[in-house]
């Protein structure tokens, strides 16, 4: 791999960003972080830190700019790990999210991921050929699965409109070499992991989705220990 390769992590919390981050730095590639806590500049592992605001889909241009004008290149793997949430006002009623809590979030959910989509499509025509362009979408099994809890309305909504634009991305540019992956860490029988998602399983499998391994599918449900495992 060639040691100007750049991976930008849209959505760097300190669990699967930051599991994604390390991972990626292990293998050779300079990394960029874009978080609303972001310093604007490098961290003490050589990180560029970008502050970045989600619920802004037109800022997310400058993000890509700010990576090229640091790194000379633009990043041939892109990952999508921002995510919002808005709990319902009661508890019994999914319905009770407000109209534009639904907004807000699927901004961030949606539209600020399929800009990020567009923008790492804008740099892979610059990159060469023979390296490999990823874009990959931190998911979960909300878009597969109806799970009947409230709290997960909006975010469902959001990942499910996500994984279509995905699917459909990933199967009209394929031919290019350009993959797109809505990523879904499961349990061992197929069930949702919820809050117990495992970072480093995320760094691993990850980086086996970047290097466009074992002809995994746009979705990609993957176990840790494991990798891609296909469930029904």
């Amino acid at each position: 791999m060639a040691a100007k390769s750049v991976v930008l992590i849209l959505g760097a919390g300190p669990r699967v960003g930051a599991s994604v981050a390390e991972k990626f730095a292990s293998i050779g590639y300079q990394v960029a972080l874009a978080s609303r806590s972001g310093s604007g500049s490098k961290t003490d592992k050589g990180f560029l830190s970008l502050k970045a605001d989600f619920t802004k889909p037109d800022s997310i241009p400058a993000l890509f700019q700010a990576v090229k004008t640091e790194f000379h290149t633009a990043p041939s793997v892109v990952v999508y790990n921002a995510a919002a949430l808005t709990p319902p006002s009661d508890n019994d009623s999914a319905l009770s999210v407000s109209a534009e809590s639904v907004a807000s979030d699927l901004t961030v959910n949606t539209v600020s991921a399929y800009v990020a989509a567009q923008q790492a499509l804008i740099g892979w025509e610059t990159l060469p050929k023979d390296i490999k362009k990823t874009f990959i979408y931190t998911g979960n099994m909300l878009n597969a699965a109806i799970v009947p809890v409230p709290m997960f309305l909006d975010l469902g909504m959001g990942k499910s409109a996500s994984a279509f634009w995905i699917g459909v991305a990933d199967a009209t540019y394929s031919a290019k070499g350009y993959r797109f992956f809505y990523a879904d860490e499961r349990t061992g029988d197929g069930g949702l992991k919820g809050m117990a998602l495992d970072g480093p399983a995320h760094g691993e499998f990850y980086a086996q989705l970047a290097n466009h391994e074992a002809n995994v599918p746009w979705q990609a449900t993957f176990v840790k220990d494991k990798g891609f495992v296909q469930f029904k």
